[in-house]
């Protein structure tokens, strides 16, 4: 009897390239130093191997971008079924969704602006929406940079996805030497003085524990074993929550299909963003738990497990998935974007954070400036070299912010297929209306800044870093 090994031939793949990470990040002390993320270690072993190697064997890169595409969805569920602690409302959560929401829109103006340039002068054949990918790759993560590139496939655009993932690559590694240059920067130059987490180091250590050391709870049982375990539960649920999303995709392609080739159209690019779908299926979900007086069944901390493997896996599946011929043809474009993006983001993110925020100004720019260019576990190991303990609330008011910034993006991440239907179409006045509505973003965002900045909104104007003695 012959059965299909295809997906786990690519998961025992993936999940050996993570344990030769592991063993490397643990012996290995610049990988320390400077936070290179296990998962990232384990794309750059995969990429030459999935370029190059797997398939002379019959094994291509296929499967990866199809584990991509529904592990980030899985990490998304499993998230937004987590339970949100009670909390006061508070300014620094809503200052932490305002830098969050101008770097987004202000990183993809930056993108749009250097691909129009570079199609009026030496890049004519360059895809109107090439900028965009940087943003999703660099604020998003490599998941949803895939999802939505291969999405533009509908407009004739090949590519996209490879293109997404490399912005993405980038990001973690402008993330990873970036953060380590800020951390040992503000502490030589002051931004840390008077704190009483300031740090002398960056090493991050090994990456495993040593034996007979403390170890965390990770989660909790809340089921009898004997009956069923809480983890089939927990995946259980997130497992029901991805097959709604499916079913409901499903019957959105086919009411949108009886408008014609515009509703099929609109249909494909639905599903590129299928993980936006997805959260919002798991947000109801938990919400009828918790009328029901049942959602104590979910276990916040297996549910933080599932979504970290998942994240994991989508890290690496996604760097070894990025097709080199792909990059080769689009080299200089992602060079040049790449390269003015990274500069902005260590320059503006600090600029910015020391003005936003009242108090840990330090630890909250570089949570911000790690998930601005690599993902939130990125910048919580960032904020870790300065908060080992994570005593201040910078983490727990980033997790709460990001909620709110999702909500608030959703418009955004609906209209950015609108440039490739353009092309498709030769419908151009859609890209204005999107140029419109990035505009719109740009300007919320200073108007909101300038708000909650307050008198500090322009202090030293010309310093990277507001002096703390300006604070006030």
């Amino acid at each position: 009897m012959s059965f299909d090994w295809t997906v786990f031939i690519h998961l025992g793949i993936i999940s050996a390239a993570l344990m030769l990470a592991t063993f490397i990040r643990a012996k290995v002390r610049f990988f320390q130093r400077f936070l290179i993320p296990n998962a990232l270690t384990a794309g750059f072993i995969l990429l030459p191997l999935y370029n190059y190697v797997f398939p002379l064997v019959g094994l291509n890169s296929m499967t990866l971008e199809a584990l991509t595409y529904h592990l980030l969805s899985v990490s998304f569920v499993a998230m937004s079924l987590r339970k949100a602690p009670k909390r006061k409302r508070d300014g620094r959560i809503f200052a932490t969704s305002v830098a969050v929401l101008s770097q987004y829109a202000i990183q993809t103006s930056l993108g749009l602006i250097l691909t129009f340039v570079m199609i009026r002068t030496f890049i004519p054949d360059l895809f109107h929406s090439f900028g965009w990918l940087m943003p999703l790759g660099f604020v998003l993560g490599p998941g949803q940079a895939f999802s939505i590139g291969e999405g533009w496939r509908v407009a004739g655009i090949e590519g996209a996805g490879s293109i997404g993932l490399t912005f993405a690559a980038v990001g973690f590694i402008v993330s990873s030497f970036g953060g380590v240059f800020l951390i040992n920067y503000g502490i030589r130059h002051g931004w840390l003085a008077n704190n009483r987490h300031e740090v002398a180091h960056t090493d991050a250590g090994p990456g495993v524990r040593p034996a007979g050391s403390k170890m965390p709870v990770g989660s909790r049982l809340t089921t009898d074993s004997d009956a069923i375990d809480t983890m089939t539960v927990n995946l259980g649920m997130v497992a029901g929550c991805y097959l709604v999303t499916y079913l409901f995709l499903q019957g959105m392609t086919g009411l949108l299909s009886l408008l014609g080739d515009l509703g099929r159209d609109l249909a494909i690019n639905l599903w590129g963003i299928s993980f936006v779908f997805a959260s919002v299926v798991a947000m109801i979900v938990r919400n009828i738990l918790r009328k029901a007086k049942v959602d104590h069944i979910l276990d916040n901390g297996s549910l933080t497990r599932i979504s970290g493997t998942s994240v994991d896996m989508t890290v690496a599946a996604a760097v070894g998935a990025i097709s080199l011929v792909v990059v080769g043809q689009y080299w200089l474009p992602i060079v040049i974007i790449a390269a003015v993006a990274g500069i902005f983001v260590c320059i503006s993110v600090p600029w910015m954070g020391s003005r936003l925020f009242a108090n840990h100004r330090m630890h909250r720019t570089l949570i911000l400036f790690g998930a601005m260019t690599g993902t939130l576990p990125t910048g919580l190991a960032l904020l870790r070299v300065i908060d080992p303990d994570f005593e201040t609330p910078v983490g727990s008011d980033y997790v709460y912010s990001s909620a709110i910034v999702f909500i608030l993006v959703i418009p955004l991440v609906l209209a950015m297929n609108l440039p490739a239907y353009a092309v498709a179409r030769n419908q151009p006045h859609l890209v204005w209306i999107l140029l419109g509505l990035l505009a719109a973003y740009v300007i919320v965002g200073f108007v909101l800044y300038v708000v909650v900045a307050g008198v500090r909104r322009f202090k030293s104007p010309f310093r990277i870093w507001m002096p703390k003695g300006d604070v006030e």
